[in-house]
This record gives C-alpha cells, structure tokens and sequence, in this order.
C-alpha cells in the first residue's frame, strides 16, 4: 500500500544514497531495534534478525509480542528508537526500496467507489509499470490471486472479507515487488483459497522474491516458511529452521491407532503408505506414525489403509513444531 514518509531522528538524508548500491541480494538486516511508545512503553528491545535474500520467512508470536511493530520498522512506516533496519542496503523509506517492496496490511482500506479493475489499474500506474501492458496485467494479477472474473468490474464496497484479501494482494504484486511483505494473509480466506495462496507464495518464491508474513496460522506458516522467528516482550526468543531453502514444505506427522488385532505387516503398511505419498516413520504396540503432505493427504491415507483391512479406530495430527512456542517454556530451549 502507498505509504507516508515517517519521520526521522537527524541522519543523512536516505535520498543521498544511491539506489546502484541496493542489490535485492542483500536481503533484510535488523540491527539492535528497539521502539517504545508514549508513556515510556517499550514494544521492542534490540531485535537482530538478518533475512535472507529469495527465503521465506515468518513471524510469530502472542498478541503484544511487538510483531506489527516491527513490520511497521522494517517498511519505514515506524522509525525506530535505536538500531537499523536496511533493505537490500538501504533504509526502508528510500524511494528504490519502495520499488522493490509489496504490502498486503492486516487492516485493509480501499479507495471508494472503484471496482476491483480500475482499483488494480490505479496501483499498477503508481507502480509506474508501463502503460500500454497495464490492461493484461491487472487481468493477469487478478486471475493470479484466484478473484472470480465476475467480481472484477463490481465496486470493492460490494466485496467480502475474502474478496478484498484477494484484491489486497493483487495490489501488493501488480509492482512485481522483489521484498513482500504480507500480514495475516489469510484472514476472511476460505480453505480453497488458502490452498490457492499456498501454491501462489510457492510460485512466488521459485522467483527469487523474499516473503515475510506475520501470521497466527502456524500451520500455513509451517508449510511455506525456510524460517520463522518466534517474539515474545519484544525480543526475539527463537528462531526455528523448517528445512533447506529448496524445500521449505513441513509435513504433518498422523499417528494412527486401530481396534482390534494390527492385520498388516511392517512392509505391507510401508506400500500402502508409498502409494499414496505418505511414509510409514514407526510401529508401536497399539500405534502407527506417518508422515503426510496436509490434510487432504491424511484422508487419502486413511482410505487406503481401511481399504487394506487395517481396523482404524481413530486418528490425530500430532503437536506442529510451532505450536511448542506457546506452551508455558516451550520455546526457550527449542
């Protein structure tokens, strides 16, 4: 979203430096931040975080933890008290890093009276994208983003929750942003179009774009993050590697219990599980642990297992690795 230019405690002027010396390689540096507001209320205590050029990062933590305050620092919408923030080497008001940056707000507003079209349209000229592809691309980024064509050319007044989420992330892409910056995407989302953002931010990465989201859903974040940060009182309690950058997909852990006598060998559970793109991790005496994609890939793998006589008696996801965090010490030691 456009934003204002906030103001600065007295150092060189940002426009001084030059946008040569900004590569998008440089990624995102958070350098001993703190914030407090009036009456002395501090919100954030010397925050380091260094986020990589091309991953996808998330943030979370409970309510008051200092997450939106940070996503206000690191787009210059808030000026920190002490500390830098520097995208791709450069302060986050400098006019290049606007160019490189999309933003998808919690709250979001929308100029009245336009339709989803022109609303697009008007963005993808503040952009200064080139007029003559703006017709296809604001087509191209509402198809992106999964809004129903028949929506398109209807006043935003008329949208739901979900439909402004979709157009509000259309308008954060229609820059073709390198630093995109998303907060609880998902918001008024339903399941679909959850699993249609999930593909999209998939697709987006694979294009060298850094993603930071700050989110309540840890399973999403689970699925699409390489990393996430966990606050707590404005710091930064931990920080959780969900796998390599070429694969920044966690699975779901099932645990499976049946009724009765377990029929089927440790080899025949072991195939049954292969076909259906799950994996058999152990047996125990009354269980079975598997590893699965997401939900719809539990379902497939209980099917298959009744449908192999195993006499299942029930089924449970079991804790996912972020939810440990909110549990009383659960990520003082991850």
């Amino acid at each position: 979203m456009s934003t204002a230019r906030p103001q600065q405690p007295d150092t060189p002027a940002a426009a001084s430096e030059q946008p040569s010396s900004a590569p998008a390689a440089l990624g995102i540096q958070v350098e001993g931040v703190s914030k407090s507001y009036r009456r002395g209320q501090r919100v954030l205590s010397d925050v380091n975080l260094h986020i990589r050029a091309g991953e996808t990062f998330g943030i979370i933590g409970p309510n008051g933890a200092g997450k939106t305050t940070l996503f206000g620092c690191m787009l210059g919408l808030l000026w920190p008290d002490s500390g830098t923030v520097r995208i791709a080497g450069l302060p986050p008001d400098h006019l290049e890093v606007r160019r490189l940056t999309g933003y998808l707000p919690e709250r979001l507003t929308f100029d009245q009276g336009l339709t989803a079209r022109q609303f697009l349209a008007f963005h993808h000229s503040l952009a200064e994208r080139p007029a003559h592809e703006r017709h296809q691309e604001v087509e191209t980024h509402l198809t992106l983003v999964g809004l129903d064509k028949a929506m398109w050319d209807r006043d935003t007044r008329k949208f739901s929750r979900g439909m402004l989420q979709r157009l509000g992330l259309a308008q954060a892409l229609v820059g073709q942003p390198r630093f995109l910056f998303l907060d609880e995407p998902t918001l008024g989302i339903d399941p679909e179009g959850v699993l249609h953002l999930r593909t999209l931010l998939r697709d987006i990465k694979s294009r060298g774009v850094t993603v930071i989201i700050n989110s309540h859903d840890l399973a999403q974040l689970e699925k699409v993050c390489d990393r996430v940060a966990f606050f707590r009182a404005g710091r930064v309690e931990a920080l959780e590697d969900l796998g390599s950058p070429s694969s920044s997909i966690t699975r779901h852990v099932l645990q499976v219990r049946w009724a009765g006598t377990q029929t089927l060998a440790p080899e025949q559970l072991a195939t049954v599980a292969k076909e259906v793109d799950a994996t058999l991790l152990d047996t125990t005496e009354d269980s079975l642990r598997f590893s699965v994609e997401d939900d719809w890939g539990a379902s497939r793998l209980l099917r298959a297992l009744l449908q192999a006589g195993l006499p299942v008696a029930s089924a449970s996801r079991e804790e996912g690795r972020l939810e440990r965090f909110f549990q009383p010490n659960g990520g003082r030691n991850p």
